[in-house]
Formats: structure tokens, C-alpha cells, sequence
């Protein structure tokens, strides 16, 4: 059974592929990935704003505890073994700078996304889709 569920823009071509490089790594299946722009989204998770996710990384712990931006980047790479990849984002000073810079990323993501990937948006960016 996932741990935490990860509510990410699947139109967002840098999103989608720090998703597929998660699931990539989750051997264990810890992690559950749902595309906050796929069919019946809203019915399944009413309790999910779209807008607000669409705005800030939403995750949601087993347990219902919800987590957002950073802490939910911090967790999913954590739960996938590779916590010390993004160990600085916990360090006192650091992380005061690394929410700076996600709000920046996660606001201006798209145009991000077409200097990186020459596409700012994508009608669904290549996953492996949804865990089962």
C-alpha cells in the first residue's frame, strides 16, 4: 500500500518527468501519483482543490495528513531512498531560500518548462500513468 499520494500538474512537462523519474524509483511502491487535470479528478478527490493544487504540490499521507510544495518533494524522494538528494532542503537557512524558489518555479513552471524542454505545456506528458 502507497504511503503518499502525489496530486502534480500532468500537463507540466518538468512535472511529469520528476514523477516519472519517481515512480522510476519506487521499487516499493510507497508512492501514488494522481494527474490533477485526468478525467474525473474532482469526483474522485473532492477534497483536493484544483486550483490550489494546480498552484502549490499537494500530498496526501495514507493516514489523510496532508502535506504541500517543498514538504511533499522532500517526502516522495525520501520514500524512494534518495533522501539525501534533497537533505539540504531541510537545513534551517536553506530552506527558507528553497521555498522562495519553489513558489517561483511553481508559478512560473510553464514558461520554465519551454526554455527547458522547448514545450510549455503538453495534452499529457509521457508517464507510465497512474500506479495501481
Amino acid at each position: 500500500m502507497s504511503e503518499l499520494t502525489i496530486f502534480y500538474d500532468g500537463g507540466c512537462p518538468l512535472c511529469a518527468a520528476e514523477i516519472a523519474h519517481l515512480e522510476r524509483l519506487d521499487s516499493g511502491k510507497k508512492l501514488f501519483f494522481e494527474d490533477i487535470y485526468a478525467p474525473l479528478f474532482r469526483e474522485r478527490f473532492p477534497h483536493i482543490d484544483q486550483h490550489k493544487a494546480d498552484k502549490i504540490l499537494h500530498g496526501q499521507w495514507n493516514n489523510g495528513g496532508m502535506i504541500y510544495g517543498l514538504d511533499v518533494t522532500y517526502h516522495s524522494w525520501a520514500l524512494v531512498g534518495k533522501r539525501h538528494w534533497v537533505a539540504i532542503l531541510r537545513w534551517p537557512l536553506f530552506k527558507q531560500l528553497a521555498q522562495l524558489g519553489y513558489r517561483f518555479f511553481a508559478r512560473y513552471r510553464h514558461r520554465i518548462s519551454a526554455l527547458v524542454t522547448g514545450k510549455p505545456r503538453c495534452d499529457r506528458c509521457e508517464i507510465s500513468g497512474p500506479s495501481e
